[in-house]
C-alpha cells in the first residue's frame, strides 16, 4: 500500500488537451487534473489508483475489513450497506471507499480541492472478485483487479502520477509512505526450460546463448547449468506459468518468419473398415428412427443403485469421487438410464424412450475389464398421445421388436434367439437373454418390481443391453438374385405346450424345411374351446419359394408334411385342422 499527499495543487489548472484526448479515446471522460491524472497512469502502467480531497479525510488512514452496520455512498451517487466480507479504505471516521472498486462521494475530489491525497495499493484478486457484481457495480479498477495487477508496481505508479500532477497543477509532494507485507505479495514460481525442447516444439535449433538472451531481455531471471534452465518471469507477466509459454516467448522473439515451413513427417496409416463391424452410429440412428432418443451419461454412477441393481458384480470404487452419488464405475449402462428416466418423470414426461452407447468396466479376479455396450430403456406408452384412440403401455414384444431391428443389421439374426432366463434387476417372468450358441450376448426385460418400488417407479420400465463386439459381428453380403418365380404360402396351426417357446418351435420348422423356407411368422395364438388346458395352438404363416423355378403343390405339401412330423417328434404337438 503506497500514499502521498500533495499540497497546494491549482484548482483553476485545466488538464492538457493531450491528455484529454488520450483518456476520450480510452473510453474516459475528463474530469479535472487530479482524477485525469490518476486515470491515465492506470491506463498507461495498468495499476489503478485513487485521489482523495485531504481536508475531507481524517487520518489515519488504512485498509481494514468492512464492519457490521457500516454504509458508504459511492461516486455514483448510490449508497449500499457494505458486507463483512469486504475490504474497504477507511480513515479514522468510517470507511471512505470500496479498496479496488470505487471511492466514496464525501471524500471525493471537488473544483476547489487543493490538497489531494494518492493511494496505490495491491490486492489479490480472490479479495477483490465478486464483490463489484454484489453491489451492482463495474469500474476500470475492479475489472484490473479481479484479473490481477503487478504486485511490484504501485511505488512506480505513485511516482508517475506525482511526476504528472505537478506539472500539470503544481503543489509540493510529501513523502511516498509505503507499507508492504511481503509474506502477503504472490510468489511467482520459477518455470523450468529444456533447450532441447525448444528444439522439438519449433523444430528449429537455437543456440542455447540466444535462448538465455531472448529471456534476459523480456526481463527474466536466468540460471541454470548443463540441461534444465530455471526461469523466473517478472511480475507482470502473469501468462507465463508453463515451459510452453517460455518457448512462446523465444519464437516471438526469434522471429516466426525465422522458422521454415515443412511438410508434415508423421506417416499416415489409415485403418481399414471392417465390413464385419456394424457402425455404432448406425445403431444409434436405427434407435433414433424407432423413437429413441441418445443419452450421454457419467461412467461413474451411484453405488447404492449398482448393487440394487448388479448384487453379485464387483465394480471398481473411485478414491476421489466428483460427487457422493459418483461412487463407482458403471458395470451396466442401466443405472445411468433408469437415473436419466427418474428425472424425466420429475419432470412429467411420460412418455420416455432413452439409448446410450458408452463402456462398462468389471473387476474379474483383480482385473479391469471393459467392454463396449448399447443400451435403451422404454417407459410409458408406445406411442405419443393422440385423439385416434388409446395409446396402449409398452410391453415386452415392443422391446423385443426394437432388439430383433438391431440384430437385423448384423445379417445374421436367425443365428441369434431369444431364450427365457432370470436376471437379478429384471422381473422374474419378464426377462430373457440373447443367446449366439452357448454365448449370452445380451438382456431385455422389465425392471424388477422390487427394485421399481424401492426407486418409486410407478411402472417399471423395459430395459435392454447387448454387448457390441458380441453381438454386433456382421456378416458380409452376399449378392442373391429376387426371384422371378412366385412364392406360395402355407399356414399351419401347431398345438404346443404353453412352455413351449417360438424359439424352439421357429428352431424345429427350420430344420425340417430347410432352403425352400424364405419366412417365417406367427400370426395367431389361441387358448380356448378345442385346445387342452395347459396348451396353446399358435398359427404359423410359412412362405416356400424356389430361385430358379415355380415351386409346386406336392413340393410345397411335401415341406409341410416334414414340417409336421419333426414338431411332432421334437415338441410333441398337434396339428389343428
Amino acid at each position: 500500500f503506497a500514499s502521498r499527499v500533495i499540497r497546494g495543487i491549482d484548482p483553476a489548472a485545466a488538464t492538457p488537451l493531450w491528455l484529454r484526448e488520450r483518456l476520450r479515446r480510452a473510453g474516459l471522460r475528463p474530469r479535472g487534473p487530479a482524477v485525469d491524472v490518476t486515470n491515465y497512469v492506470m491506463l498507461e502502467l495498468g495499476q489503478p489508483l485513487h485521489a482523495y480531497d485531504l481536508r475531507r479525510i481524517t487520518a489515519p488512514v488504512r485498509v481494514r475489513m468492512a464492519e457490521a452496520g457500516e454504509r458508504l455512498r459511492l461516486l455514483d451517487g448510490s449508497e449500499i450497506a457494505i458486507a463483512a466480507d469486504t475490504l474497504v479504505i477507511a480513515d479514522a471516521v468510517g470507511p471512505v471507499g470500496l479498496a479496488g472498486i470505487m471511492g466514496g462521494e464525501k471524500s471525493g475530489i471537488a473544483d476547489d480541492t487543493t490538497d489531494v491525497f494518492i493511494e496505490v495499493a495491491y490486492f489479490a484478486p480472490e479479495a477483490i472478485a465478486g464483490r463489484p457484481r454484489r453491489y451492482g457495480l463495474t469500474s476500470d479498477a475492479s475489472q484490473r483487479f479481479e484479473r490481477g495487477v503487478d504486485p511490484r508496481l504501485q511505488e512506480r505508479a505513485l511516482d508517475r502520477a506525482t511526476r504528472l500532477l505537478l506539472e500539470i497543477a503544481g503543489g509540493r509532494p510529501g513523502p511516498a509512505l509505503m507499507t508492504q507485507v511481503d509474506a502477503a505479495l504472490p510468489r511467482r514460481p520459477g518455470v523450468t526450460l529444456r533447450p532441447e525442447r525448444v528444439q522439438a516444439l519449433l523444430g528449429i535449433q537455437i543456440p542455447r546463448a540466444e535462448i538465455e538472451d531472448i529471456l534476459r531481455r523480456l526481463g527474466m531471471q536466468v540460471a541454470g547449468a548443463g540441461d534444465v534452465l530455471g526461469v523466473i518471469p517478472p511480475s507482470h507477466r502473469f501468462d507465463i506459468t508453463l515451459e510452453a509459454d517460455l518457448i512462446e516467448e523465444i519464437a516471438r522473439i526469434h522471429g516466426y518468419e525465422r522458422i521454415p515451413a515443412l511438410d508434415a513427417a508423421m506417416p499416415q496409416q489409415p485403418q481399414p473398415a471392417s465390413e464385419q463391424a456394424v457402425p455404432r452410429e448406425r445403431l444409434l440412428l436405427l434407435l433414433a428412427d424407432r423413437g429413441y432418443q441418445e443419452a450421454v451419461n457419467y461412467g461413474f454412477v451411484d453405488a447404492g443403485l449398482q448393487r440394487l441393481l448388479f448384487p453379485q458384480s464387483v465394480a471398481l470404487p473411485l478414491e476421489n469421487p466428483i460427487a457422493a452419488d459418483l461412487g463407482e464405475m458403471r458395470v451396466s449402462l442401466w443405472p445411468g438410464l433408469i437415473e436419466s428416466l427418474r428425472r424425466n418423470l420429475r419432470r412429467q414426461q411420460e412418455r420416455v424412450r432413452l439409448c446410450e452407447i458408452g463402456t462398462r468396466f468389471e473387476l474379474t479376479d483383480g482385473t479391469l475389464r471393459e467392454s463396449a455396450a448399447i443400451a435403451g430403456l422404454i417407459s410409458g406408452p408406445v406411442l405419443p398421445e393422440q385423439w385416434s384412440g388409446e395409446c396402449r403401455a409398452a410391453d415386452f414384444y415392443d422391446l423385443k421388436g426394437d432388439v430383433e431391428a438391431l440384430l437385423l443389421l448384423t445379417g445374421r439374426a436367425g443365428e441369434l434367439h431369444v431364450a427365457a432366463a432370470a436376471h437379478p434387476a429384471l422381473h422374474p417372468g419378464r426377462s430373457a437373454r440373447i443367446m449366439d450358441g452357448d454365448l449370452c450376448t445380451g438382456w431385455l426385460g422389465q425392471l424388477h418390481p422390487e427394485i421399481s418400488r424401492k426407486l418409486d417407479l410407478k411402472d417399471g420400465p423395459w430395459l435392454f443391453e447387448l454387448d457390441i463386439d458380441l453381438s454386433f459381428r456382421s456378416q458380409v453380403p452376399v449378392f442373391e438374385e429376387i426371384s422371378r418365380f412366385p412364392a406360395l404360402r402355407r399356414d399351419l396351426a401347431v398345438v404346443v405346450d404353453e412352455t413351449v417357446t417360438f424359439e424352439e418351435l421357429r428352431l424345429s420348422v427350420n430344420l425340417a424345411a430347410g432352403a425352400l423356407l424364405r419366412e417365417l411368422y406367427v400370426f395367431d395364438v389361441y387358448r380356448g374351446a378345442g385346445v387342452e388346458p395347459g396348451r396353446k395352438s399358435i398359427a404359423l404363416g410359412l412362405i416356400l419359394r424356389e430361385t430358379s423355378r415355380t415351386l409346386t403343390d406336392a413340393e410345397a405339401d411335401a415341406v409341410i408334411a416334414a414340417v409336421v412330423g419333426r414338431v411332432k417328434g421334437d415338441l410333441k404337438a398337434g396339428i389343428r385342422e
